[in-house]
């Protein structure tokens, strides 16, 4: 059952919201008072307006009404000129913020430990990386420029009318306690609403990429109906969820219209009537009434955007809750310091469930450039075991440590000049092929690019290619089959040069004969390194100096093969079954 990653609480989006404000003050300036200008040049049209009209209720030149007119227009291009530079200055500033979410946000994906991901499952981690991105980057770009208008907008409209008249913007506090109410009674339920619709979202993407990668395995077992009834099951939930939501949306709203429709006739109606009373003039009566229909627009803007701002803040949490998935240092005691140079594993415990351990008190220690092969039918727990060597994993209580330290106190960098773990998955990465080699040290130059290619078999190959080494592979790029993806990841673990290598079925994409060469060659290149492979093919055994069989979790042979073929023991069957000729003299190896 996939463990959903955390989620950053409310605090937390704030505190990082302040700080990216704080990382661009003078382009957030720059585009707050270009906003301000442009409110403020909106704002001289209803006062000439209101002039105007007082004017010739009491008698005024065909001059000063062409003069009046002529600085409205005027005032109007200066306004459209302004917002036009603020909303690109709002735009820019939009687009560098995203640019560095985004960054951070893979530098905290690709920061994760790989037990993490593998708890979180696929549905949450692509629909953060997706859905979550998409969605905060819609925020960025618009949301938060608008609402920062609206809010500029809203705050020079109320000024202008203050300044009209005092008594006139009395009928505006009508809007208040409406839209306080609404938008409270709102802002308690939206967040958990959209976190809840984001969750749902990730199970539907989990359960049909689970489908969809076991195909093959649902239709042999006939479980196709098991796997609709999860689907519909988690397609009902979603829609729970975005209902929810859109009732949210179906109160808020219409009463939000209500909120900011009131105060348009409010000021008309009580304009009126203080004009009626003498304690206005008609002039302020029309430029305040032109202000509240000013209002109309920010404040709509206003909290039309506020509902996507609970999305982009959820969003926000998600992307932020990464960062809060490492799981805490482990208790147990610090290893003792020992002379050791290479790697070692005393009495370590693993359990991918607490209370459920598949390793039981292991304890192996690799002689510096000793190749060891790691053997034992499938489900023993080797693979576990190599991705506790590689640092993949840590030991639930134990120690695995290098020249005496531990491994998850060792930085990732500095990990991987250590020890290097290659597995049966391979990735290859859009790019020149001679990049997807090189990404392991950028500094490397033609000539050990194509010796680390060579030394894996992979060079003629290589060169056959359109473009040779500078032929893009990839996504969309030239096609590569597994067994040269293979060879192209362990080109990668030849230029890294590790001292250290756990190979865990590295070679099984290749087919035997191949994989045999293949194996000899790399052989020749790690010669004095300590190699660490964990195989299902046993001549890798027959070619190590010593042989580790594990069964149910724990080491129950070590010694080399021809030693352990004679004891006749659990190795003896193993080999016996899967080479059932003679097993050859030791000086044929």
């Amino acid at each position: 059952m996939a463990s959903a990653l955390p989620v950053a609480d409310a605090p937390q989006v704030r505190r990082y919201a302040r700080t990216l404000v704080r990382r661009h003050p003078r382009a957030l300036v720059a585009a707050l008072g270009l906003h301000a200008l442009a409110a403020a040049a909106g704002l001289v049209a209803p006062r000439l307006l209101g002039d105007l009209v007082e004017g010739i209720s009491r008698g005024t030149s065909a001059v000063t009404v062409d003069r009046i007119a002529l600085l409205i227009a005027g005032f109007v291009v200066v306004q459209s000129v302004l917002v036009r530079f603020a909303h690109l200055a709002s735009a820019r500033l939009g687009e560098r913020v995203l640019a560095e979410l985004r960054e951070e946000f893979v530098e905290r994906i690709l920061a994760l430990p790989l037990p993490t991901v593998e708890r979180a499952g696929t549905g949450d981690l692509l629909t953060r990386t997706s859905r979550d991105v998409s969605a905060l980057s819609k925020t960025v770009r618009f949301a938060v420029p608008e609402t920062l208008i609206a809010v500029v907008t809203t705050c020079f409209i109320t000024g202008a009318l203050l300044l009209v008249g005092p008594l006139l913007a009395l009928p505006c506090l009508v809007a208040v306690p409406v839209l306080w109410a609404g938008t409270r009674w709102y802002l308690r339920r939206a967040p958990a609403g959209y976190l809840r619709e984001n969750a749902a979202y990730s199970d539907i993407t989990d359960g049909i990429s689970e489908t969809v990668e076991g195909s093959r395995t649902t239709e042999a077992l006939r479980q196709q109906a098991r796997r609709q009834a999860r689907t519909g099951a988690d397609i009902r939930r979603s829609y729970a969820a975005e209902r929810y939501t859109l009732w949210l949306r179906t109160v808020y709203f219409p009463v939000a219209e209500i909120g900011y429709v009131v105060p348009v006739v409010a000021t008309l109606l009580i304009g009126g009537w203080f004009h009626l009373e003498g304690w206005v003039s008609l002039g302020q009566v029309t430029a305040a009434a032109l202000y509240a229909q000013q209002l109309v627009d920010p404040v709509d803007r206003l909290l039309t955007w506020l509902d996507e701002l609970q999305v982009g803040g959820a969003a926000l949490a998600r992307l932020l809750g990464v960062a809060d998935a490492d799981p805490p240092a482990h208790p147990s005691s610090p290893a003792e310091a020992t002379a050791e140079r290479g790697l070692a594993a005393r009495d370590v415990r693993y359990a991918y469930r607490s209370g459920r351990d598949v390793l039981h008190g292991v304890t192996l220690v690799p002689e510096p450039g000793e190749k060891l092969a790691v053997v034992g039918p499938s489900g023993a727990g080797k693979s576990t075991l190599g991705r506790l060597l590689a640092g993949v994993h840590a030991p639930r209580s134990g120690t695995v440590t290098v020249a005496g330290r531990r491994l998850a106190e060792l930085a990732p960098d500095e990990l991987r000049r250590h020890v290097a773990l290659v597995t049966q998955e391979h990735h290859v990465f859009i790019g020149a092929l001679r990049e997807n080699v090189a990404m392991v040290r950028p500094t490397a130059d033609e000539a050990a690019v194509r010796s680390a290619l060579a030394a894996v078999d992979a060079l003629d190959w290589a060169d056959a290619l359109p473009d040779g080494l500078s032929t893009v592979v990839g996504a969309g790029g030239y096609p590569l089959s597994p067994a040269q993806a293979q060879q192209l990841a362990l080109a990668r673990l030849v230029l890294a040069d590790p001292h250290t290598l756990v190979l865990d079925e590295a070679t099984s994409l290749i087919d035997p004969r191949a994989a045999r060469h293949l194996e000899r060659s790399l052989a020749a290149v790690l010669a004095g390194r300590t190699v660490i492979a964990i195989a299902h093919r046993l001549f890798s055994a027959h070619d190590a100096d010593r042989v580790a069989v594990v069964e149910d979790g724990r080491i129950t042979e070590l010694g080399p093969h021809d030693q352990l073929v004679r004891a006749g023991g659990p190795y003896a069957a193993l080999w016996h079954s899967w080479h059932p000729t003679p097993t050859p003299p030791s000086d044929q190896r």
